[in-house]
């Protein structure tokens, strides 16, 4: 007890003998801060414009350049997970979105997509990848055509030399004809289009029966033209050159016109009693079918698929 005393009083008499120096302090403390604004504030100023006009942020910036500063800072920063943090909470942060989407309505940017998108460099390139799909596309469906050829036959037990050889199977043959088909009734609605067309300017035509001999008619004028075109002209029609398959002659070339005429009502004969005409491509050697052996002709894979030695 008499130790806890004789304390209390060491620390009152320590305190008396300090409150002269801290009154002076408190004394002093309001002329020396009025002295550091009016002077030492001012002169620090001028010294920062000094050095900042000078050659010292060059010289900094070269620094922190030739040690790598901010490599190694956000090298540490990423390996403690710091970095991935701030990009998050900045990601996340509304002003952030508030300011994309700014940019992304600003006029400049959006006449800056349509420079881009409206570069020759840009179609050019679109087209060519659009090409390279559309043609890796029908590459595709003729590998499975050809597949489709041969495992037909394989499936009623054709003999092994049939498959693989060049002459066009009937699976591939359908797929084009179903192509030409198609173009076939396009062509003849745009010219039936303009057909009403002109008899709505001139009058209707009487009797009913008349209008759908006509258009009967229409239609296989249509068909036969565009056969016996594509076949004496080039060997092969758009659906068969799709399908990379041509008709050829007895000489190896395109049929002639009167062949392609022959073969084009062989194919009405083949189609009418339910394409039983196209039966005989699924036996014969040379998968001909009914229009095939009218107008002498026979339809190949345009690749000459080697064929197989006989056995």
């Amino acid at each position: 007890m008499a130790g806890d005393g004789r304390r209390s009083r060491l620390g009152a008499a320590g305190r008396l003998a300090f409150f002269p120096a801290r009154a002076a302090a408190r004394a002093s403390r309001a002329p020396l801060e009025a002295a550091a604004d009016d002077h030492l504030i001012p002169e620090l100023s001028r010294l920062a414009d000094r050095a900042l006009a000078g050659p010292l942020p060059e010289e900094l910036a070269q620094s922190v350049v030739e040690h790598h500063v901010l490599e190694r800072i956000v090298t540490e920063l990423a390996a403690s997970g710091e970095l991935d943090r701030v990009v998050d909470n900045a990601l996340a942060s509304p002003r952030t979105k508030e300011l994309t989407d700014r940019i992304v309505r600003s006029d400049e940017v959006r006449g800056a997509i349509r420079e881009i998108v409206s570069s020759p460099e840009v179609r050019a390139a679109v087209t060519e990848q659009t090409a390279g799909l559309f043609d890796e596309l029908v590459a595709e469906l003729r590998r499975g055509a050809v597949r489709m050829d041969d495992g037909v036959e394989q499936a009623i037990r054709r003999p092994a030399r049939a498959v693989g050889n060049v002459y066009a199977g009937v699976v591939t043959r359908a797929m084009a004809l179903a192509v030409d088909v198609l173009l076939i009734v396009a062509i003849f609605t745009i010219v039936s289009g303009f057909g009403a067309l002109i008899s709505s300017l001139v009058g209707t035509l009487r009797p009913t029966w008349l209008v759908g001999v006509l258009l009967g008619a229409g239609g296989a004028i249509v068909a036969g033209g565009y056969l016996v075109l594509f076949w004496s002209g080039a060997g092969r029609t758009p659906g068969m050159s799709l399908l990379r398959v041509r008709v050829r002659g007895p000489d190896g070339g395109p049929p002639s016109v009167a062949r392609a005429v022959v073969r084009t009502f062989g194919t009405w004969l083949a189609i009418v009693p339910l394409f039983a005409g196209y039966l005989p491509v699924l036996f014969d050697g040379r998968r001909r079918g009914l229009p095939d052996y009218l107008a002498g002709t026979e339809v190949v894979y345009d690749d000459e698929r080697p064929t197989p030695a006989s056995g």
